[in-house]
């Protein structure tokens, strides 16, 4: 860990290191020595620029969910101390709704919800970042409906022409990390299965997938088996049809008392011109945001499947999106 505190033991330690420190230990000042000063910072639902502005953020969220605990899952990285690391780190996270914030009066009700979250680091200090929450469980388990709170989102952010601009291709923001992951076979496979999946193979999925593969999706829905895996990308795929689907960055890892695994961030770039999970199509013009994690392994022996599958995207900016073009805010 060349260049790093000596205090973390490797890259997974650094990262779920030093989010304890900053969320939990309440080290919010030490953002100003683990992120760089211009950090880029894309979420969804919007582009920060400026540490100083992550700091702002990270205090509203932790006035509105004072509890917060995120708990590691997996951190899949790739890259090296010396010219930089990319770590995709799988959060669950718990809070309480106790005070006033983005999501409106304070309920009391106590949250479950992933974060996928790509973050680039060199010299103890993250400077580029890619972040998803699962907007979608956050909402319904405060009573609303996605498409509701966006609607709703939009008229407190000021309406149509005031409010902020979900992350498209055209807002966003370049930063310094320019890689696109490594070559390992897992990250080749994953890539493979969701590309062959987006060109509407479906029959990749029986073929790929573990017959008994346990699925953690979008909205916080847990799947077991074909037919949830095959629910939840045919419902996506089906709302953008013609979109471009891309590859944005991929990693495989084969790491020591581990499954084999991988992380794909990945997006969707189209019009809104299909029936699916979006509703009836509005031909608005929508960008979708992903992160996928995978875990390979051989019940049957030589015969390795993908057993586990994470997927995050916000239906809320894309619902935001859609409303924006739609003329019903």
């Amino acid at each position: 860990m060349k260049g790093f505190d000596p205090k973390f033991r490797d890259f997974p330690d650094y990262i779920i290191g030093i989010t304890k420190e900053i969320w939990e230990d309440r080290g919010i000042a030490t953002l100003h020595d683990y992120y760089s000063e211009d950090i880029v910072v894309r979420s969804p639902g919007s582009v920060v620029l400026g540490n100083q502005n992550v700091i702002g953020a990270t205090m509203a969220t932790l006035a509105e969910f004072p509890d917060r605990q995120l708990l590691g899952e997996d951190v899949i990285w790739s890259g090296t101390p010396e010219e930089g690391m990319l770590s995709s780190h799988r959060i669950l996270s718990t809070a309480t709704h106790l005070a006033e914030g983005v999501y409106g009066k304070p309920t009391g009700l106590k949250l479950r919800y992933r974060i996928l979250a790509d973050c680039h680091a060199i010299n103890n200090q993250i400077n580029d970042e890619w972040l998803i929450r699962d907007q979608g469980a956050i909402v319904r388990q405060m009573g609303w409906d996605p498409k509701e709170y966006a609607a709703d989102l939009i008229a407190r952010e000021g309406g149509k022409e005031n409010c902020v601009k979900p992350l498209t291709p055209e807002i966003d923001q370049l930063g310094p990390y320019k890689g696109r992951g490594n070559d390992n076979e897992w990250g080749q496979r994953y890539s493979n299965i969701l590309t062959r999946i987006m060109n509407a193979d479906m029959g990749t999925i029986e073929a790929e997938y573990d017959r008994a593969v346990q699925s953690e999706y979008v909205g916080g829905v847990t799947g077991h088996g074909w037919d949830a895996v095959d629910r939840f990308w045919m419902g996506l795929r089906a709302s953008f049809p013609n979109a471009e689907f891309k590859i944005e960055h991929q990693i495989g890892r084969d790491d020591p008392d581990m499954p084999p695994r991988a992380a794909i961030r990945w997006s969707l770039w189209g019009k809104h011109d299909g029936w699916g999970v979006f509703g009836a199509p509005t031909g608005a013009q929508v960008y979708v945001l992903g992160v996928s994690h995978a875990e390979f392994g051989a019940l049957i022996g030589g015969q390795p499947k993908l057993r586990r599958e994470y997927t995050l995207f916000d239906e809320t900016s894309v619902w935001k999106q859609i409303l924006l073009q739609g003329g019903e805010v």
